[in-house]
Order: C-alpha cells, then sequence, then structure tokens
C-alpha cells in the first residue's frame, strides 16, 4: 500500500512522467515513406487500383474473407453494411443499449428502427432481452466488440439461428481480436470496422466492409463507390449492373492518402496486439484486488484487442466515493488518460433516438423504439472508466505508475470522503 498522501491533497503523485502518455496510431519512418509516396503517386482513385485495392486485398486475406470494401470512415462502413444488407424501411435491428451511436444511427438514413436490447453485467448484449424485442419486422441484430473484447459469438451465432436473423457485426474496436481463433468481423453476413485515429488499425479516417457474400459486395460497392468502380466489379449481365454508374447517389471513398497510412500499419497489428495483450495482463494482475476496482475477465475463448482497458468501479467498497471524485484523485496523481466513456453510452439518453423526427421528418411524430428501460446498461456505464493500453515494453513503467495511482487512490479513499 502506498501510504505518501494523495496528490490532490498535496502529496506527490505517482505518475511523473510529462503527458500525453499515449499517443496513436504510432507513426514511423515506413508511414511517412507511404504517404508521401502516395503523395506523388495519386491522391484520388476512383477505382479498385492502386493503394485502395492493395489495401483491400490486405484487409481480406487478414480476416479471411472474400470481400473488403475501403470507405471514409467507420460510421459510413456500418451505413453500407445495413444499406448492402436490404435494411430499409420498417425493418428492425436489434442493437446493443450501449455502445457509440454509429451503431444505430446509419439505420434511420436507412427509414429502419434500432431496437435496443439491454445488456448484461459485462456490457455484452443480453439476449434473453433481446428476444423479448422481436417483432415480425426484426432483420438482424448487430454484435458489437465494445472496448475490443469479443462478444460470446457462440451465444450470438446460435440466437441468430434460432430467430433467423442475419448477424452484422460491429468491429470498430476490434481489429485482430478473436473468438475461438475466429476473427471478430467473420461470423456474420458481413461486418464494418473503423479505421479512425485510435483505433487499433488507424488510416487517420477510414472504414471498411467485410463479407464473404458477393452479392452483398456487389450492395456495397453501389451504395458508396459507383461509376467506374461499379461498372469495372459489377458483371455486365449482372441485374444490378444498370445502376453501376450512380449507384446510390453517395461517395463513400477512402481517401488514398488515409489507405496508403493504414496499408503501412497493418503488417505491425499483430505484434502490438500481442504487446497490448501482456500489458493488459500486467494491468489487470495488478489492479486485481485493489478495493472499489474489478477487471474484466475474460473467457477462455476470447482474445481482445483491448482498444481499451474497461474497469469498474464499485463505490460500496470505498465508502461511497463517487466515481468523479475517485477519478479526480487518479487525474491529480499524473494519470492523465484514466477517463470515462463520453459518448459510448446507453443510446436512448441521446436526444436523436429519443426525438428523431426534430432531425429526420420521416420520423416526425414517431416515438422510437430505441427509448426504453436498460438498467444493466445504465449501471455497466455509470460504473465504468477506461485506461489506455500501451503495446511497447519502453511503456511499462507508464502502465505500472497508472496500477499504482489507481492503488493510490484507493487506498486513501477515506482521506477524499
Amino acid at each position: 500500500m502506498n501510504d505518501s498522501p494523495l496528490a490532490l491533497l498535496g502529496g506527490e503523485p505517482a505518475v511523473t512522467a510529462p503527458a500525453p502518455h499515449f499517443v496513436w496510431p504510432p507513426i514511423e519512418d515506413t508511414d511517412r515513406r507511404a504517404v508521401a509516396a502516395q503523395l506523388e503517386t495519386a491522391v484520388s482513385i476512383p477505382d479498385r487500383s492502386g493503394i485502395v485495392a492493395d489495401l483491400e486485398d490486405a484487409l481480406a486475406s487478414y480476416l479471411g474473407v472474400r470481400h473488403a470494401v475501403t470507405t471514409c470512415t467507420g460510421t459510413a462502413a456500418l451505413h453500407s453494411m445495413y444499406a448492402a444488407a436490404g435494411i430499409g424501411p420498417g425493418d428492425e435491428v436489434i442493437v446493443p443499449a450501449l455502445t457509440f451511436h454509429a451503431t444505430a444511427t446509419p439505420l434511420f438514413h436507412l427509414g429502419a428502427h434500432p431496437v435496443l436490447a439491454d445488456v448484461d453485467g459485462h456490457g455484452r448484449l443480453d439476449l434473453e432481452d433481446a428476444a423479448r424485442r422481436l417483432t415480425a419486422r426484426t432483420k438482424a441484430v448487430a454484435a458489437v466488440h465494445l472496448w475490443g473484447l469479443p462478444e460470446d459469438m457462440d451465444a450470438l451465432v446460435s440466437f441468430a439461428d434460432e430467430h433467423e436473423l442475419m448477424l452484422l457485426e460491429d468491429g470498430s474496436h476490434a481489429h485482430g481480436a478473436t473468438w475461438n481463433r475466429q476473427m471478430t468481423g467473420t461470423f456474420g453476413t458481413a461486418s464494418a470496422f473503423s479505421l479512425n485515429g485510435p483505433k487499433p488499425l488507424s488510416a487517420g479516417e477510414g472504414g471498411f466492409v467485410a463479407t464473404d457474400d458477393t452479392e452483398l459486395y456487389y450492395r456495397v460497392l453501389l451504395h458508396g463507390q459507383y461509376n467506374k468502380r461499379c461498372r469495372r466489379e459489377i458483371p455486365h449481365g449482372h441485374p444490378l449492373a444498370r445502376f453501376a454508374v450512380t449507384g446510390m447517389g453517395l461517395k463513400l471513398r477512402i481517401h488514398p492518402l488515409a489507405a496508403a497510412l493504414a496499408r503501412a500499419q497493418l503488417p505491425r497489428l499483430d505484434a502490438r496486439l500481442a504487446g497490448r495483450q501482456e500489458s493488459a495482463a500486467r494491468m489487470c494482475a495488478a489492479l486485481d484486488g485493489v478495493p472499489g476496482i474489478r477487471v474484466p475477465r475474460m473467457p477462455v475463448s476470447a482474445r481482445p484487442s483491448w482498444y481499451a482497458l474497461p474497469l469498474r468501479y464499485e463505490p460500496a467498497d470505498l465508502g461511497g466515493l463517487p466515481l468523479e471524485r475517485f477519478l479526480d484523485a487518479v487525474r491529480a496523481e499524473g494519470a492523465a488518460e484514466a477517463d470515462r466513456p463520453g459518448s459510448t453510452c446507453p443510446l436512448g439518453t441521446h436526444p436523436l433516438f429519443q426525438a428523431p423526427g426534430a432531425l429526420l421528418p420521416g420520423y416526425a411524430g414517431h416515438q422510437d423504439r430505441a427509448v426504453g428501460d436498460f438498467p444493466a446498461a445504465g449501471h455497466v456505464h455509470a460504473t465504468t472508466f477506461k485506461l489506455p493500453v500501451w503495446h511497447r515494453e519502453e511503456d511499462v513503467h507508464l502502465a505500472d505508475a497508472y496500477t499504482a495511482a489507481i492503488a493510490k487512490v484507493a487506498s486513501h479513499a477515506k482521506d477524499l470522503l
């Protein structure tokens, strides 16, 4: 136990390294050369060629799927996935009540309805609650691998099969994560990934859809790629070929410079994930048994990508000390990256889900089924804070300092009451 006074109360901080303590993605000379070379090669690619084709081939190979289509953002990838899966007006999709809003918001733009289902005490989709919310209009269920921790895909695949639903995956946090040694993003009809700045694989901004379904692939192309790419990839005799020039009227292509960055980063992903595995295990071991802190317990089937380390806070163990007060003290110890989830929260708390008609005329006067009582989602969110997960051996001192800061505050919680 650290007996020095809390930094918040005038003591010396546990973390003395200057901030920021976590910067992602790590930029190396390989990345700089790749982006500079692409700048001299092409800054606009209207078809599947060059760095776009190279990246998509590499992503498909990495996941072990037939098709990968890059997009400008992860949100665009989700939009294209839902559209290509045939989700349309009046359709319902089961979505976990606790996730980032982009898992569900593209459905509004398709005239569909996200139907939220509560989560269990670990933040995973509660399949019993999901089953109670099924109707004749339910078309799909979305699996979300939040924080890079894989969902129970055995249970989700069985649930989707039992109820004759499409299984669609949001793997935005979970590049390279596995369930029973199978890559997340390869269990359902299709999956969508983000390549946004802090994601395990980053393009700065970007995303992609992965699928083995060639018909769905053509529809992904029509949703956001159009013209040259569609004309060259959709067979001339195919019923959808006549729409190739316009597609669905959207342009959602990735920027070639972003594609170059992601392609340069991809070969280093597995080594970074292995480093995160070691770091997460070290941090969890250090925090296991610290009063007020519950570390994630992962089943042997799961290998997370550790986009973040989500920790659960138990105020009753610390005399009822509020989480915000606890985190104020942790940050005062120098652990500047300790953070609570912000926009990743119970979706029904967002005004867009409460009154979508205020922004989307097609929903005017409609009380969306996303609003409801989701007690577990609320509790999990209210008691969660998260830490970065480092991947380099030279950052072990930061991981140790952060866990020491948390243990120190927990041991002095009575001084904050």
